[in-house]
C-alpha cells in the first residue's frame, strides 16, 4: 500500500514537472514566433500595368486614404495599464512619453485622421513617418464634430471631394456622417497575427481606377455593422 502511494507521488510529481517544462517551451515558442511574425518583411507583389490600366489610373483623380490610429494602425496604453483585450506581458513596439494635460512612391495621398489628441497623435504619427514624410497631414480631436458625447470625423475638412476620399476606421460611429466612403475593419489590440490591413491591400489597389469610390463602397453598407 505504501508502495502504491509513493509510486503515484512520483508520478503526480513527474507530471507536475513535465507540465510546467511544456508551459515554458510553449512561453518561448508563442515568443519567438511574435518576433518572427513582427518584424518580418510583407510584401505585396503587383504586376506592370497594362496600357489600358495606365491610361486608366491616369484618367482618374489619385485619391485620398485617410488612416485611424487608434485599434486601427495601432494600440495604445499608458503607464501600464492594459486593456482586458491584451495578454499581461506583452511587450509594445515602442513607448513614447507624452505630457498630456486637458484643462518611396504611394497609391494614395495619406492622411491621418484620429479622435485623440493633438500631443498624442502628433507624437504617434511622427514615430509611425519616420522622417519618410509620407504622412503631413493630420487631423486631430478638435478638427472633429462632437454629437452626444462621440467624436465624428467630417470628411469634407479633408476634402471637399467625397468622391476620392477613403477612410479606414474601425469604429463605424466615426464615420457615420460618411458610410459611403469607408471600409471597417475590426479593432486591434496588438495582435502579431492579425493581418486585416494586409488583407485590404487588393481593395485599396482596385480603388485606385474607380472614378467615385463611393459607387463602390456604397455597396458595403452591411459591413459596418459587423465591427
Amino acid at each position: 500500500m505504501l508502495k502504491t502511494r509513493q509510486c503515484l507521488l512520483g508520478i503526480r510529481t513527474f507530471l507536475g514537472v513535465t507540465s510546467r517544462m511544456w508551459g515554458f517551451i510553449l512561453y518561448i515558442l508563442r515568443k519567438h514566433l511574435r518576433t518572427v511574425i513582427q518584424y518580418q518583411t510583407v510584401r505585396y507583389d503587383t504586376l506592370p500595368l497594362s496600357p489600358i490600366s495606365r491610361n486608366r489610373l491616369n484618367a482618374v483623380k489619385r485619391k485620398i486614404l485617410v488612416l485611424d490610429l487608434d485599434e486601427t494602425l495601432i494600440h495604445s496604453h499608458h503607464d501600464g495599464v492594459l486593456r482586458p483585450t491584451v495578454r499581461p506581458g506583452t511587450p509594445p513596439d515602442f513607448i513614447l512619453k507624452v505630457n498630456a494635460h486637458t484643462s518611396t512612391h504611394q497609391w494614395y495621398e495619406l492622411v491621418v485622421f484620429t479622435a485623440s489628441m493633438e500631443i498624442y497623435g502628433s507624437a504617434v504619427a511622427d514615430k509611425l513617418d519616420n522622417n519618410r514624410n509620407i504622412l503631413k497631414r493630420r487631423y486631430y480631436r478638435q478638427h472633429c464634430t462632437l454629437d452626444l458625447g462621440s467624436y465624428i470625423k467630417d470628411l469634407s475638412v479633408v476634402h471637399k471631394d467625397l468622391s476620392s476620399i477613403v477612410i479606414l476606421d474601425n469604429s463605424p460611429g466615426a464615420y457615420r456622417s460618411h458610410p459611403d466612403n469607408a471600409i471597417p475593419i475590426k479593432s486591434w489590440f496588438s495582435d502579431p497575427s492579425d493581418t486585416a490591413l494586409l488583407n485590404l491591400l487588393p481593395m485599396l489597389d482596385a480603388l485606385r481606377f474607380t472614378a467615385d469610390i463611393r459607387s463602390v463602397l456604397s455597396r458595403n453598407l452591411h459591413q459596418h455593422r459587423l465591427w
